[in-house]
């Protein structure tokens, strides 16, 4: 029989908190709202894994993703995500709908190079790497550079304060698969790398702009020794625990090895772990064999066309999985 957990995770969250399990957020001033949330999700910890949908942030493609899964299955994500590399005002006006239904938020950001204009997109700018002076502008305060970046960053916590200012808390994954060699920021290992450019990020948001209501999430890219296509060991990355609520792993052409799951429960040291991105979903049979995967989400558009109907609906209907119906606040 299907698990029942249809809860209030502010309600969780004040009986969890007096437990000895789980963390507090890394912010210490954290929201109600977004303590809540990780209190929630410590609850469902090896018990159940949620579902969640990535949209792409266009304002037709907003739901077209998630309204896929519910096309198949009858039943809704409980997570929806989108990147709010588009600033356009219907992002915001949907993720606050999306709350209000009862889901779960999560965004993401694939912010260009700072040098380049917003409209150069993925293929153009967020891809490629930056020469090592490049680099070094960018993570010194005081530059052109690191002042483009700034920019750049502060734009999209705008955004984040709308979604603050309505009391929603949002699971919040920059600079992800930063252990990829493919992005701009990728395969910057050490403490002048990766490390120093999300301690920035997390300083200006946190105590600059006061963005409450986030969730860190630490999003790298399972480790793969793939030609041409290499990703790197989690902990050359890890910018430490005081900067890190979840650790996750985008897991792309069925590569779920239980070392993924593994390695990152290692270097997180009991902190939630999550499936941030997959292409083809796991099954049922992968999810019991790695119980720690808090959510998985699939990539936008990726249901139908890296998945069966009967892929999507298998996943959708086990045991351990969760959908929006059983997530009531």
């Amino acid at each position: 029989m299907k698990r029942i957990l249809i809860v209030s995770y502010l309600l969780i969250a004040l009986c969890f908190s007096a437990s000895s399990k789980g963390f507090q957020p890394v912010n210490s001033k954290a929201s109600p709202e977004a303590k809540a949330l990780l209190s929630y999700l410590y609850s469902l910890q090896g018990k159940a894994t949620l579902s969640a949908q990535h949209n792409y942030p266009s304002k037709k493609e907003l739901t077209r993703s998630t309204d896929s899964i519910i096309a198949m299955t009858g039943k809704a994500p409980a997570i929806w995500g989108t990147d709010i590399s588009e600033l356009d005002p219907s992002l915001v006006d949907e993720a606050i709908r999306q709350y209000h239904k009862g889901c779960i938020i999560t965004l993401m950001y694939h912010q260009v190079k700072p040098f380049d204009h917003d409209s150069m997109g993925f293929a153009r700018s967020v891809k490629g790497r930056v020469t090592d002076e490049q680099w070094k502008q960018i993570v010194t305060p005081g530059t052109e550079y690191h002042k483009m970046w700034l920019a750049k960053i502060d734009a999209r916590a705008e955004v984040l304060k709308k979604l603050r200012d309505a009391n929603i808390p949002v699971l919040w994954r920059p600079y992800h698969e930063m252990n990829g060699m493919w992005f701009w920021y990728g395969n910057r290992p050490g403490k002048d790398g990766i490390q120093k450019l999300w301690k920035m990020m997390y300083d200006r948001y946190v105590n600059y702009h006061h963005l409450n209501n986030l969730i860190w999430v630490w999003n790298t890219n399972a480790p793969r020794d793939w030609k041409d296509d290499q990703a790197y060991p989690y902990e050359w990355f890890y910018p430490g625990a005081k900067y890190v609520d979840i650790l996750a792993a985008d897991v792309y052409k069925n590569d779920f090895k239980q070392s993924h799951q593994d390695q990152l429960l290692k270097l997180g040291k009991g902190k939630l772990i999550a499936l941030g991105e997959v292409g083809n979903l796991p099954t049922p049979e992968i999810l019991e064999q790695q119980p720690q995967w808090s959510w998985f989400m699939c990539w936008a558009q990726f249901p139908w066309v890296y998945n069966t109907r009967e892929q999507v609906t298998s996943i959708y209907k086990s045991p351990r999985v969760m959908t929006l119906d059983e997530v009531k606040r």
